[in-house]
């Protein structure tokens, strides 16, 4: 396992034997990133899986809304309509689950 380092002004994990010259996000030297604990560096790698999942679901829920949009706009039925209108609202319902999920991921330090 690489050693991590953490920017304190962006929040960027960088990996490697040093911290970077230079932050890739925000262009802040090196002595602006610490370097990551055993503990933190673990978390960080342990959520790399679940993080990846809730971001692959994110975008599972946005192609469900387009095409429950495109549904909405051929109008068949009301039926059809109203099913679709459904699908769109929860797969709305389940992108913004995922991104409260990634959210709090961060705040707890797992990104």
């Amino acid at each position: 396992m690489n050693k991590l380092f953490k920017c304190t002004v962006c929040g960027y994990i960088y990996e490697g034997e040093n911290a970077p010259d230079v932050c890739p996000k925000c262009l802040q030297g090196a002595d602006k990133f610490v370097e990551l604990n055993e503990e933190d560096a673990n978390k960080v790698y342990r959520s790399d899986k679940s993080n990846s999942i809730h971001m692959q679901i994110i975008r599972l829920a946005e192609k469900i809304a387009k095409l429950s949009q495109a549904g909405i706009e051929d109008n068949l039925d009301p039926m059809c309509v109203a099913a679709f209108t459904k699908a769109k609202d929860e797969a709305w319902t389940i992108k913004q689950r995922s991104k409260a999920e990634l959210a709090g991921h961060m705040s707890k330090g797992k990104w």
